[in-house]
């Protein structure tokens, strides 16, 4: 799944006045958190997996039962393509002719065939993408109140980290509190965006008569 990027993102920012430009930064007092092991391990997280690793296969099994009747047509026009090479006249004619009718069904069976197996795609990633936000809406909060009750104002991922101390890991306490705060998302695509409703056309007027002149 994709990763939340934190680190300079979630560093505490300081307005610095332009009388202090001369003072010092205070020390950074960093936080680790692991988000790999967040993203494998919370509850959401392992159902969310699930389901979307059930999807993954059904559109490969999809792919296949697509795919095999596919190439079967396409073997057979080859065949047919090469018996008629040995005939001449009207029989070729007509065989060339019922060919090409085969040569443009296969070709829309193709067609249809890879835009259901992309709208399955389109379907899934849009789905990937809905729960990472759902997840990343209350990790990064977590993660921020986790800065403020460590007194940390800067947190940053296990892999960006050469090496650090185990104190300063609070993996373990976020998960925790991701896990009450969010046992479970939503495995669905990602909200359309409400479409502006349309503009009523304006009615005619009646119009109005004018008085004729006596």
């Amino acid at each position: 799944m994709k990763k939340i990027m934190i680190g300079a993102a979630m560093a505490l920012s300081l307005a610095v006045p332009a009388t202090a430009i001369a003072q010092r930064a205070p020390a950074a007092t960093v936080i680790v958190v692991d988000t790999d092991r967040i993203y494998r391990d919370c509850t959401a997280c392992r159902a969310a997996q699930t389901t979307l690793q059930g999807m993954i296969t059904s559109a490969q099994q999809r792919a296949q039962q697509l795919g095999q009747p596919i190439q079967t047509e396409a073997q057979s026009i080859e065949q047919a393509a090469a018996a008629l090479r040995n005939q001449s006249g009207t029989a070729r004619t007509t065989g060339e002719q019922a060919l090409q009718q085969r040569v443009q069904q296969l070709r829309e069976r193709e067609t249809t065939a890879q835009q259901e197996l992309a709208s399955r795609e389109q379907t899934i990633r849009s789905t990937q993408a809905h729960v990472v936000q759902q997840i990343n809406a209350r990790l990064n909060p977590i993660i921020s109140q986790t800065m403020t009750q460590r007194g940390a104002n800067l947190a940053v991922d296990v892999n960006a980290t050469l090496a650090h101390s185990g104190a300063i890991n609070v993996t373990d306490a976020v998960l925790a509190a991701l896990n009450a705060q969010l046992p479970s998302v939503a495995v669905t695509p990602l909200p359309q965006p409400a479409q502006p409703a349309q503009a009523q056309p304006a009615q005619p007027q009646p119009q109005q008569q004018r008085p004729q002149g006596r």
